[in-house]
């Protein structure tokens, strides 16, 4: 089961990773465009149409990656007190009632408007030279099964938790801000000094009669 669940945090994790180099596109591309605008007096219509399509299918593609990762916004300060039964509970009734439902209903109307924009060859309408719209009507369909597997896989780790009393392991990456090593890294912190404290205090008090046994061994 473990191994499932890690096959698909990784086709999330690649897929999220794939789709951030649009970033790279997206950027170029605005770049460009601000050259030819205000350099060489040649602005391009389609541009607009285009770095919305690009980011709407970065947006989407990511969904399911941020959910492999737990990236999703939640109520954390409540929420990170209680125990992982609690929470797996919590997350269990709330991907029943609102997740699947959300998310199978993006997945079929998505499809339904990639077909019908296929079979119509939709193109932007903001100019002549518009870019075609059916290849980013294809990214949502193709994003929302993608959420339904990574969802999926985040009930059968609740289902688990419950069961186990922990939550099962996850595909590993890179985060933006790792909690538990910061708290392991503060706690280091306050025992060293705390024992720099009571080293100092030690030391103070030790002083005195150091100094005195060194006067008795030689009086004059």
């Amino acid at each position: 089961m473990q191994t499932l669940l890690l096959g698909i945090d990784k086709i999330s994790t690649l897929v999220g990773q794939a789709a951030s180099w649009l970033i790279v596109g997206l950027t170029l591309m605005i770049s460009y465009e601000v050259f030819s605008r205000y350099a060489l007096g040649t602005p391009h219509a389609w541009v607009f149409d285009a770095s919305n399509m690009l980011y709407g299918a970065l947006f989407m593609l990511g969904g399911a990656y941020t959910l492999a990762k737990r990236g999703h916004v939640r109520g954390d300060i409540l929420y990170g007190f209680l125990q992982p039964r609690a929470q797996a509970a919590i997350d269990l009734v709330l991907y029943l009632l609102f997740f699947f439902p959300g998310v199978i209903a993006l997945a079929w109307a998505g499809l339904d408007f990639f077909q019908v924009s296929l079979a119509q060859n939709e193109h932007s309408s903001i100019a002549a030279d518009g870019p075609p719209i059916y290849p980013f009507k294809a990214v949502i369909p193709v994003a929302g099964a993608l959420l339904l597997l990574q969802g999926v896989a985040e009930v059968i780790r609740c289902v688990l938790c419950l069961m186990d009393g922990d939550w099962p392991r996850r595909e590993e990456d890179v985060e933006e801000v790792d909690v538990d090593k910061l708290k392991q890294m503060v706690g280091k912190e306050e025992v060293l000094a705390s024992a720099a404290d009571t080293s100092a205090d030690t030391s103070a008090v030790r002083a005195p009669g150091t100094k005195t046994s060194a006067l008795e061994s030689n009086p004059r």
